[in-house]
This record gives C-alpha cells, structure tokens and sequence, in this order.
C-alpha cells in the first residue's frame, strides 16, 4: 500500500539547498510508489499564532485568513511527514517554526504519523545541526505516537547551489527510497 507523504520545505529561498535535498527525497520515493506532494511554506501566506485561545480554550477554528488551515489539513491526511529547514543560527528556520505554531488547534488530529528531517547548514557539525532535530521533537512530543523515521543533513553549505556534490543529496535520496 503506497503511502501519502507531504514533503514540507521552509526554507524561504527558491532552489535552496535543503530544497534540493527535498527533491533527491522525492525521487528516492518514486521507487516506492509513494503519493508525495511538497509545499514550500514560502509560497504561503502563514501568519504568526497570534495566542487568541480561540482553538486551545474554546475549540474553534483558527480565525485569521491564511494558508496555514490548508497546509495543516494536508499534515492531518498525511502518512508521512518531512520537515526540511535550513539552519539559522543552530535552529529551524521561522517559517518552519511559524507553521508549528500554527498547529495549535489541530495538533491532537496528527496521530500514528512517520517523521523524517532534513537540515541544511554552513556548519560541518552534526552535531550543531541535530539541534535544530531537537527543537522540532518538541513538537512532536506533543503528537500521539510519531515516529522519527529518519534524519539526514546537507552540512558545509551556505549559498544557494553548494548543496551540489554533498553527501546530503545521496542520504536525501536513499532516505525517500528506503520508506516503508
């Protein structure tokens, strides 16, 4: 049975790196027969949670006119879910963290869901970059039984296009290829 994966990239620039390693994650799914859509939250409008309480206290839709509903929809129907981000100073980019925020009301419908992460950074550290990996579990921890899956890195790249050549691309691919 193939499964629904949404592929979330966040980094605000077009042809990014963790862009690119989005795609090499893409086609290594092609050789499962995955259902794979990606969003860039760039092309997006996803205002910040404004803390309203209307979904937390008073169970009721979010009220502001953005994108957010509709891509946390598509995380609710997925099967799989990917967050790629860029590093910002040893975390995940805002928009990344903007959409998370924006689960508030709807985070208790993402149940039994897989996870996989891809981050991208100037650093050479893994180590560095896991806290990034980290910072998301938080919300994860939130969910009813997620499932880390999978995590890979395009480290050593800044600039748009370094990506090319970086071990990161291979894990991308072999990551996407390897779901079950």
């Amino acid at each position: 049975m193939s499964k629904k994966i949404l592929v979330i990239s966040s980094s605000p620039r077009r042809k990014s790196n963790s862009d690119a390693m989005c795609d090499e994650f893409i086609k290594g799914t092609k050789e499962n027969n995955s259902i794979v859509e990606k969003i860039r939250l760039s092309d997006y409008l996803i205002n910040y949670c404004t803390g309203c309480d209307l979904c937390s206290t008073y169970n009721k839709p979010c009220n502001q006119k953005d994108d957010a509903k509709f891509i946390i929809e598509k995380m609710i129907n997925a099967d799989v879910i990917v967050m790629a981000t860029p590093l910002y100073f040893y975390a995940m980019s805002a928009q990344l963290k903007t959409l998370i925020d924006r689960c508030c009301g709807e985070y208790t419908k993402m149940q039994n869901k897989d996870f996989y992460f891809i981050v991208t950074a100037a650093e050479n550290s893994e180590k560095q970059a896991y806290r990034a990996v980290e910072n998301i579990t938080g919300f994860l921890d939130c969910l009813e039984n997620p499932s880390i899956k999978g995590v890979c890195y395009g480290l050593g790249v800044w600039h748009t296009g370094e990506i090319k050549d970086n071990k990161g691309l291979i894990d991308a691919y072999n990551m996407g290829k390897n779901i079950i």
